[in-house]
């Protein structure tokens, strides 16, 4: 079956070879993503106090989620009479069975589709807002990914590609950057009052759509157990994990609240569009997309693992592969015209989404909500049971309950729109 995605620096280590500091460059690589440019919109929707309350909130109950991962997994290895899971789809499969494996698989292979897809669209959107005068749509922008994804797909090292991961990451910082800069002149020019910016959204209804958009930003969550079995002292994960999640969520904060500062009503579902056409802020609207172009094939990863695990059931499939490195040449087409199926349908579903926003909070609030919350919960309900304290299970319950409504009003919101 399908592996969950090593993070770009771990693509190069061993189990337990992880120093401290490499660990935590890897929690916050992996946690952060383009989501984040997202955040002002989400503050624009709930009001600055309501979203900064909100992300905080967000961020803790990750945190927490994380670690009853490792906690379930230090549980199954203390009984000894299973082999350790590795991954999350093992540990679905250890504590529900195969019904476990195929459910937690399934959602990350959503989960990962969507963040490609929210690839496809922060790709496409930003091009156009650079190359405006050149006549060409999003669309167009889009379908000009597909033979360069496909490629890039045929690539088996992901180590080869680790660097653009970093370096999108470096683009997104600066981004970050420019947008708080904004802020700082918009705030000592006097253009706006404090007054004018929403504390707390009047109509509540709205409050989910920004929350799925939150908990869209927070990615990585099915890298948990591979980010802990990399280090050589694995008690030392809680706090390097608590370390990276105060200070992402502290600038998670900062960046949604400067930016809906900066542009009010204005804020767009992708900040960088709100800003002005300047070199610098060209420069770095195109770095991003050169970093999530060569990062595109690392999301798209585990998709085509788990698919292709899937495939694998069949006779004809098994027929095409003679071994794992897929030894015969008509087997290596096959692959090959596998993962161009898949780039090119999640180009055309890119192109249907009407925004970036919505997505965003779509995917935040039903698949990131069940894989974040919910199923941590349960697999922490059902491998503790009754040595757990009273509280312990009343916050997994309420997990479990508060997400899977979530889940459902979440999804219905993003689905209708605000």
């Amino acid at each position: 079956m399908g592996q969950d995605l090593a993070p770009p620096l771990l693509e190069s280590l061993l189990p337990g070879t992880g120093s401290k500091l490499l660990t935590l460059g890897n929690i916050i690589v992996s946690v952060v993503g383009t989501g984040v440019l997202g955040l002002p919109f989400a503050f624009r929707i709930a009001g600055w106090l309501a979203g900064s309350l909100g992300v905080t909130m967000v961020g803790l109950t990750t945190y927490y989620c994380m670690l009853l991962l490792v906690l379930c997994r230090q549980k199954l290895a203390s009984e000894g009479s299973l082999a350790e899971a590795k991954t999350y789809g093992d540990l679905g499969y250890r504590t529900l069975g195969i019904t476990g494996r195929h459910l937690t698989e399934t959602l990350i292979l959503f989960s990962q589709c969507g963040g490609a897809i929210a690839y496809i669209l922060f790709i496409g959107q930003d091009l156009q807002s650079v190359f405006q005068d050149n006549g060409f749509t999003f669309t167009s922008h889009a379908f000009f990914l597909v033979p360069i994804e496909v490629g890039l797909s045929s690539i088996r090292s992901l180590s080869a590609l680790a660097p653009s991961s970093i370096f999108a990451d470096v683009c997104n910082v600066l981004a970050m950057g420019i947008v708080v800069k904004e802020d700082i002149g918009q705030t000592m020019t006097g253009k706006f009052s404090f007054e004018q910016r929403t504390t707390i959204t009047s109509d509540i209804k709205k409050l989910p759509f920004a929350g799925g958009m939150a908990v869209f930003c927070f990615e990585g969550f099915a890298l948990t157990l591979a980010l802990e079995s990399s280090m050589q002292d694995r008690a030392e994960f809680p706090r390097l994990l608590a370390l990276a999640f105060c200070g992402v969520t502290f600038l998670y904060v900062l960046f949604g609240f400067c930016g809906y500062m900066a542009y009010g009503d204005e804020t767009r579902d992708i900040v960088t569009l709100n800003l002005q056409r300047t070199w610098t802020s060209s420069t770095v609207k195109v770095g991003l997309c050169l970093g999530l172009v060569f990062t595109f094939p690392i999301m798209v990863h585990p998709v085509n693992e788990i698919v292709e695990g899937w495939l694998k059931r069949f006779k004809w499939f098994k027929y095409l592969h003679a071994d794992d490195n897929d030894s015969t040449r008509l087997g290596r087409i096959g692959t090959y015209v596998n993962r161009a199926i898949l780039v090119t349908g999640l180009v055309v579903m890119a192109s249907r989404v009407p925004a970036f926003g919505e997505f965003a909070s779509l995917v935040g609030s039903s698949v990131s909500v069940l894989i974040s919350f919910v199923l941590p919960a349960t697999f922490h309900l059902k491998l503790f049971g009754s040595s757990l304290h009273m509280w312990q299970k009343a916050l997994d319950f309420v997990l479990v309950f508060v997400g899977s409504v979530f889940a459902v009003y979440g999804t219905y919101s993003a689905i209708v729109g605000v």
